[in-house]
C-alpha cells in the first residue's frame, strides 16, 4: 500500500479509502490510485486484513452431492449473491444429509475463518446439525419445510406452488388431479403433497392414492405407465419436472396425447422444460431470490441475531402447452 500511495502521489490513509470505496474520496484522486495499483499488480492481503478487522469476508456454504436442479440452482444462487456482494465463498459438500456430516462441515468451515454459513437444508438432519454449531456463529438454513426455531430459514412456500398446480387443473375443467410424489423422507415432498390433497378437498373433488419414491424420471415413467392404463386420468401434478419427463414419455408411449387427453403440470422450471413435448406447464422457484434472501438475512444475523427470522419465497406458475381442458369438456361446450 505505501508502494501505491506513493505512485499515486497519495497517503497511506487514501489508498486505504479507495480499496474500502469510501466516498468520501475524488474521483481523480480515485482514479490515479487504481491505476497505480493495476501498475504495481497490487492485490490485497486478505490473511492481513482478516487479523487486523477479525473478519475474513468469507461466507460458507453447506452443499450436498447431488444433480437435482432443485438443491444445485440454490447453491448457486446463493454463491453469485454472495459474490454481487462483495463476499468470497468457501464451499464444503456432504454426501449424506445427516446431523454428522453436517457438524464435519461446519467444522470444516470454521478453519478458514468464515464469518457464516448458509446451508442448503432439504432435510431436518442438515438444520439440526446447525442448531449444534458454535455460538456466535450466524448460519442460515435454505430449504426444506417449516422454521427450525433456533436457525433462521429461507424456504419456497411448496405448499402454495402445489395448490397453484391443482387449481389450475381443477379450473380448467379437470375432475380430479393425480399426483406423482417425491420422496417420502423430503419435507417439502411431504409440503407439496399437502397443497395437493388440501386444494382437492376444497373443491370436494376425488384424491387419489399416491406412492411417494424418488424425485427422478424413472419414477415419473414407472407411475406414468400405470396412470396411463387408466382412462379417468385425464390431469397428472408431478412433483418435479424431472418426474413429468418420464411421465410424458409413458404416456407418449401408451398413446395418450398431452394435452389433449391428459393434462401436465411440474414443479421447478428447469430450463429444458420449456422445451419439452410439448413445453410443460410447471411452478417456477426463484432460486435467484433465495440467494439473495438468504444472505440477506445471515447479513443481519451477523450483525446482532436476536429471535431467528423465516422468510417464504412464493412461486409463480407459468402455463405452457401441456396443460388444456379435458376432452370431455370441450365436446359439451
Amino acid at each position: 500500500m505505501r508502494d501505491v500511495a506513493k505512485l499515486a502521489g497519495v497517503s497511506h490513509q487514501t489508498v486505504s479509502r479507495v480499496l474500502n470505496e469510501h466516498p468520501n474520496v475524488r474521483q481523480e484522486t480515485r482514479a490515479r490510485v487504481l491505476e497505480a495499483m493495476e501498475s504495481l499488480d497490487y492485490r490485497r492481503n486478505l490473511a492481513a486484513r482478516t487479523l487486523v478487522t477479525r473478519q475474513s469476508h468469507t461466507l460458507g456454504i453447506i452443499g450436498f452431492e447431488t444433480t437435482l436442479f432443485g438443491p444445485a440452482s440454490m447453491l448457486y444462487g446463493i454463491e453469485d449473491a454472495a459474490r454481487t456482494a462483495g463476499y468470497l465463498v468457501s464451499i464444503a459438500m456432504v454426501r449424506n444429509l445427516e446431523r454428522r456430516p453436517v457438524l464435519e462441515a461446519v467444522d470444516r468451515l470454521r478453519q478458514h475463518a468464515v464469518d457464516g454459513i448458509i446451508a442448503i437444508a432439504p432435510k431436518p438432519a442438515v438444520t439440526n446439525g446447525l442448531m449444534q454449531a458454535p455460538a456466535g456463529l450466524a448460519c442460515v438454513a435454505v430449504g426444506g419445510a417449516g422454521p427450525a426455531e433456533a436457525v433462521p430459514t429461507v424456504r419456497v412456500d411448496n405448499a402454495a406452488g402445489a395448490r397453484l398446480a391443482t387449481r389450475h387443473l381443477l379450473e380448467l375443467g379437470h375432475r380430479t388431479v393425480h399426483h406423482v410424489a417425491g420422496p417420502a423422507d423430503w419435507p417439502e415432498a411431504q409440503e407439496r403433497i399437502a397443497g395437493w390433497r388440501d386444494t382437492l378437498t376444497a373443491a370436494g373433488a376425488e384424491i387419489p392414492p399416491i406412492l411417494p419414491q424418488s424425485w427422478n424420471a424413472e419414477t415419473g415413467y414407472v407411475q406414468g405407465q400405470a396412470l396411463a392404463r387408466d382412462p379417468d386420468v385425464t390431469a397428472i401434478f408431478c412433483a418435479n419436472d424431472r418426474i413429468a419427463l418420464g411421465v410424458l414419455r409413458a404416456l407418449h408411449e401408451a398413446g395418450r396425447k398431452v394435452p389433449e387427453e391428459v393434462s401436465i403440470v411440474g414443479f421447478d422450471d428447469m430450463p429444458e422444460s420449456g422445451y419439452f413435448l410439448p413445453p410443460l406447464t410447471t411452478v417456477r422457484q426463484d432460486f435467484a431470490e433465495l440467494g439473495r434472501r438468504s444472505l440477506a438475512l445471515l447479513l443481519e444475523h451477523m450483525a446482532g441475531p436476536e429471535s431467528p427470522a423465516h422468510v417464504v419465497v412464493t412461486p409463480e406458475l407459468v402455463i405452457r402447452a401441456s396443460t388444456a381442458r379435458p376432452a370431455r369438456a370441450r365436446v359439451h361446450s
